[in-house]
């Protein structure tokens, strides 16, 4: 992780003034007379004095031209926020559709983009398929039709538990066609956090597939499917996609099947008309639930509307990552997180080519990303830090042997670099010469509050600055501004923006409570941050307990549940410590039930039991059994000292602790075992 030198980083990349003149944010530089990145944030978020075009509200209401976004009916106002930023009211009275957008429009308008391919796919047995704008535009009319056929109208919720097929597109922009909010989920989840998020957005509708292929063996998905829906409800119709070859028999996957609510793909999708009008709906209509795990209680369901889901990623994509007509992109990402959706909507809005994978970054050997940006022409190519260094690894002679020089630019989110891992990206995939654009922000904007421009000089694992028209700080304890002067802080927002959440599917209250209320007026990220001295800013993790595990984030109490449901369980706190690999890993503590004995067996079922119910990278890598945990007077476990110990760190006060002996076990148990 970055430490708090990142002050003394040299600048290790500095683009060329040819390059520099080259790119989309300078042609927008020079349409507006600004004339360095400083004049540019400051245009694209406040009022400049003695500048008529400035300020948050110019800028947000001038990218809608500038882009050539395409609403049906025009907006009143560009934002409306009478009560106060937490509940800021984008483009009201205007009428738009994503799918219209990113699809319709390149199909059907003349463009010259219907032929031309909106999603490369490889399988990771090697099977390619290239499809076209016109082909995904009757794909997604097929969805729509379907959804209506079953009764999806608008505002209705439809899962995505999906393999990371072709198909995830047709799916997603179907749900946008039709008014539905889509809610992507992680196809690597177990049946207990597909359940919760099942469970909590109601959906009646769910995509799913047979299975998959991961590192060479064929995983199943329909059978974690049955089990979370059996546990939560709520679905009546099930669409499964072969990808397996169930249906065929030419898959060993022992296939359930429930009559009156399954249907394959081809019989329920590929039956239907392939023509289908894009509902116009309001701006603040709900597009996505993106699911977000917080560091207590159930997973925050995040509501995104149809003209932030699609402002924000269309502008990050055409300035910070300078999408050009013949680019082919390539973010490592799975329709579950924000970076699937944000990948496809932000390069379809320009009919832009995005390239999808399905399987281990190193199967059948560690070179297989550098074989694909070779053989496919891929220019640009983002990647989490975890996954980097597990590739750097393996050595340099693997990169070495491929033709990268399709790149143009790398990209890089999900936690914080460290340095030898970042110069070794730039240095053996960029070449010495392509911007890394580290990127970070959250599912709650689907995008990024820090984002460098590929115009500026880079630091190792900087991330630039403030992404374009995002109005953010770096603030102490007391909300006061610290951002220049080179300390430490929380990364704060101090307006809205148009892609920010709605607010949380489970009310206003949690909303209200997870975001605005450590400081008035302020958006709490959560995000620990630093603006060193040369202007460049960094982070340093997050300031909260949510355990970020290769990228990925979950919630201590989401596998501290599953670990209480075992019968040998009757308590557990989970800890995140720092790793090598993963950036994050996780620690259990687990007090047994007395008529238990605990043994390694039992260690390595409860092991696999996580990995089972939330996804193999929460699996701990570390799992004790302690008597006792340290707690409140009111009993609450205190995970802060329970973390202290795991990191061997100062806990810091513990004046509220109840059982201050609890905590000397917990070292002696570790102690134990160093």
């Amino acid at each position: 992780m970055t430490d708090g030198s990142t002050e003394q980083y040299p600048i290790v990349h500095e683009p060329s003034r040819e390059w520099i003149e080259s790119t989309n944010v300078w042609e927008f530089m020079q349409t507006y007379d600004i004339e360095d990145y400083d004049e540019l944030i400051a245009r694209t978020t406040k009022r400049v004095e003695n500048v008529e075009y400035s300020g948050l509200e110019w800028f947000w209401d001038e990218l809608v031209d500038y882009l050539d976004i395409e609403f049906f009916e025009p907006y009143e106002a560009v934002c409306d926020d009478t009560d106060g930023p937490e509940f800021t009211d984008w483009y009201p009275g205007g009428r738009l559709n994503i799918a219209h957008n990113v699809l319709d429009r390149h199909a059907t308008d003349g463009n010259g983009r219907r032929d031309e391919n909106a999603v490369i796919w490889e399988g990771e047995p090697g099977d390619v398929r290239e499809i076209s704008f016109g082909e995904l535009h009757g794909q997604a009319n097929r969805v729509a039709n379907y959804l209506e056929s079953v009764g999806v109208g608008t505002g209705d919720t439809v899962g995505l538990y999906m393999p990371m097929v072709p198909e995830v597109t047709a799916i997603l922009y179907g749900c946008f066609k039709v008014g539905a909010v889509a809610v992507p989920i992680f196809s690597g989840f177990g049946v207990d956090a597909t359940a919760t998020r099942i469970e909590d957005s109601e959906c009646s509708v769910l995509f799913t597939g047979d299975g998959f292929y991961r590192r060479g063996s064929e995983i199943e998905l329909k059978s974690s499917a049955d089990s979370a829906i059996e546990t939560a409800g709520h679905v009546e119709h099930v669409v499964v996609y072969d990808r397996l070859g169930s249906r065929d028999g030419e898959s060993d996957t022992d296939l359930s099947w429930v009559d009156d609510r399954d249907d394959w793909w081809d019989d329920a999708v590929g039956t239907k008309d392939d023509g289908y009008e894009s509902k116009s709906l309001p701006s603040d209509q709900e597009s996505m639930l993106l699911y977000s795990s917080g560091t207590t209680g159930e997973p925050k369901g995040i509501v995104h509307t149809h003209a932030g889901g699609l402002l924000q990623p269309a502008k990050e994509i055409h300035f910070g990552f300078d999408q050009q007509p013949d680019d082919r992109f390539f973010w490592v990402s799975d329709i579950g997180w924000m970076m699937g959706p944000w990948t496809l909507i932000g390069n379809h809005a320009f009919g832009g080519t995005v390239f999808m994978y399905e399987g281990a970054p190193d199967h059948p050997d560690p070179d297989r990303f550098w074989e694909m940006i070779d053989r496919h022409d891929l220019t640009q190519f983002g990647i989490s830090p975890t996954a980097i260094r597990a590739l750097r690894e393996h050595g340099d002679h693997w990169v070495e042997n491929h033709d990268l020089s399709s790149l143009r630019l790398l990209g890089s989110t999900g936690e914080p670099w460290d340095r030898e891992s970042w110069e070794w990206f730039y240095e053996a995939v960029g070449d010495g010469e392509r911007p890394i654009i580290n990127i970070s922000g959250g599912t709650e904007i689907i995008g990024c509050f820090l984002m460098p421009m590929p115009t500026q000089p880079l630091k190792p694992c900087s991330l630039g600055g403030p992404g374009l028209g995002m109005d953010v700080d770096i603030v102490d304890a007391d909300g006061n501004s610290v951002a220049d002067d080179n300390e430490r802080g929380y990364l704060v927002a101090r307006r809205s923006c148009p892609s920010m959440t709605k607010g949380l599917w489970s009310g206003d209250e949690r909303y209200l409570e997870e975001y605005w209320s450590t400081w008035k007026g302020l958006w709490d990220h959560g995000d620990w941050a630093q603006k060193d001295e040369d202007g460049f800013w960094f982070l340093h993790g997050r300031a909260d307990d949510a355990l970020n595990v290769a990228g990925r984030k979950v919630g201590p109490a989401e596998i501290e549940g599953v670990l209480t449901e075992h019968e040998a369980v009757t308590q557990a706190a989970v800890v995140g410590v720092p790793d090598d690999t993963t950036g994050t890993a996780v620690v259990a503590f687990v007090i047994p039930d007395p008529e238990y004995e605990p043994t390694d067996a039992l260690t390595a079922e409860l092991r696999e039991l996580v990995g089972r119910e939330q996804g193999k990278p929460f699996r701990p890598r570390d799992l004790y059994f302690v008597d006792d945990l340290p707690r409140t007077q009111s009993g609450k476990i205190i995970r802060r000292a329970v973390r202290s110990v795991a990191q061997s760190d100062d806990p810091g006060d513990l004046s509220s602790m109840e059982n201050p002996e609890a905590l000397r076990r917990l070292r002696d148990r570790l102690a134990e075992d160093a």
